[in-house]
């Protein structure tokens, strides 16, 4: 079961690194894009810079949203990948939360249940007892 715990903090990790480069991108999109398209139109007709306002709340609404939907998935990922035991608890409601984005975060978070509430793992979390031994001498 450490290599399916090693497989979810890493995928746990991937995709909370992808979440926070789309929240980039919104970043980009809604603040040099948009903002600027909207400022660039102001010049012809003043009552574009009604949008602008409008514009910049909804791109900083979702980066914002993206980023911190992010975030717990690197957290958990790492927790996983060092045998945190609050690692185990936060990636467990990460997995059931996962279960509602079809279909790939749920097949995620199936796997993600499937490995953390397995009794192997769940003793591999109690006090940090999982910890990789280190290498044995020659």
């Amino acid at each position: 079961m450490k290599e399916h715990v090693r497989i979810l903090g890493i995928l746990h990790l991937v995709f909370g690194a992808i979440g926070i480069l789309i929240a980039l991108l919104f970043f980009v999109i809604f603040g040099l894009g948009t903002l600027g398209i909207a400022g660039a139109a102001a010049h012809k007709d003043p009552d574009a810079l009604l949008a602008v306002p409008i514009i910049a709340a909804i791109g900083t609404f979702l980066v914002v949203l993206i980023a911190l939907l992010s975030v717990p998935g690197i957290v958990a990922g790492y927790g996983l990948l060092n045998y945190k035991p609050w690692a185990r608890i936060l990636a467990i409601v990460l997995a059931a939360f996962n279960l509602l984005s079809v279909p790939v975060g749920t097949a995620i978070g199936v796997y993600g249940l499937w490995v953390l509430l397995n009794t192997e793992t769940e003793q591999m979390f109690l006090g940090g007892a999982a910890k990789p031994a280190p290498p044995s001498a020659p």
